[in-house]
């Protein structure tokens, strides 16, 4: 530990934080050590980084007087904002601009801020291809990163940017797996509109961004965009079917109709996968594996992934 450079990793029992920590506590012979940074020091998650030798602190985004103390002494801080624990998009770009005003204030030398595109760059508020939503957003977890962007590069320390891909994990914990009709056929239903979808083992996204911390300070203002492997509807359905021992057939459900299903964040994702849709190639130029296999070597593809997890897809 000692002489070792901290680094202080925001969101640190989620699955980027998390991943961040494990990979630099894995590596035993490098020149980072963790800083667990979470709201409760003492539930299970942060008490099992401690058990693997994290340093955890306690500090609350919510709460940017606690941010400064929390990052002091830190070489490198992970920033990370959770937009699904509350679906509040103002929320999550006042916690984002807390932690970047931190990073300066406590001298950080190198960030990773985990963000998105602002869907509004490309398909302003009056373009009628996505629905507004609250008025002001196109993709509320996407937009609601991206505007900071400009935060990060003008008040935070120096800083790189992480851009990472759909998680396959969403199979098993988002109810995103493939379902059974009627009679016992199981399919894999997407919008995608006929796009590629870049995916990634959420598991792979902290390693990602501690290549980024090993590529030092020359990593500075660049974008880091991160997929495990980027593939199609069918590709997705024919692998999950081998991985499960029973074909999957994909349907590929129309924007509109993802968009009206009803559950907390349809019409957030229904304007992602069209937007991602929109943008085609342009999207897929920022989710590639090459750049995430150059700074995770151990990075899984969809195969991988499967091999390890097809037996906790939840199947409806």
């Amino acid at each position: 530990m000692s002489g070792k450079k901290i680094i202080a990793v925001f969101g640190a029992t989620g699955a980027q934080g998390g991943g961040l920590v494990r990979a630099i506590l894995a590596d035993k012979n490098g020149p980072f050590t963790a800083r667990a940074i979470t709201r409760d020091a003492n539930s299970d998650k942060a008490q099992a980084l401690a058990a693997l030798g994290a340093q955890v602190v306690a500090a609350d985004t919510d709460k940017p007087e606690t941010l400064t103390a929390a990052l002091a002494g830190a070489h490198g801080a992970f920033c990370v904002t959770n937009f699904w624990e509350h679906g509040d998009g103002d929320r999550e770009g006042k916690q984002a601009a807390a932690m970047a005003r931190a990073t300066k204030a406590a001298g950080v030398q190198h960030v990773v801020w985990s963000t998105l595109e602002d869907v509004r760059k490309w398909i302003p508020l009056d373009d009628a291809r996505l629905p507004t939503l609250h008025g002001k957003y196109k993709c509320p977890h996407f937009d609601s990163k991206g505007v900071m962007d400009d935060v990060f590069a003008k008040e935070a320390a120096p800083t790189s940017y992480l851009m990472a891909a759909f998680y396959w994990d969403n199979f098993i914990y988002f109810g995103m797996g493939p379902r059974a009709g009627e009679d016992g056929s199981l399919v894999l239903a997407l919008p995608l509109g006929g796009a590629t979808l870049p995916g990634i083992a959420a598991a792979d996204i902290g390693p990602c961004a501690y290549g980024i911390f090993q590529n030092g300070t020359s990593a500075v203002g660049h974008r880091f965009g991160i997929s495990g492997e980027n593939l199609t509807g069918p590709q997705m359905a024919e692998k999950m079917g081998k991985a499960l021992g029973k074909p999957i057939n994909f349907y590929d459900v129309p924007f509109d109709a993802y968009r009206s299903l009803g559950f907390p964040g349809a019409q957030d994702l229904g304007n992602m996968f069209q937007f991602q849709q929109i943008l085609g190639e342009e999207f897929l130029r920022y989710r590639d594996p090459v750049v995430a296999r150059g700074l995770n070597p151990a990075l899984q593809n969809f195969d991988a992934w499967l091999s390890a997890n097809a037996g906790k897809i939840a199947i409806g």
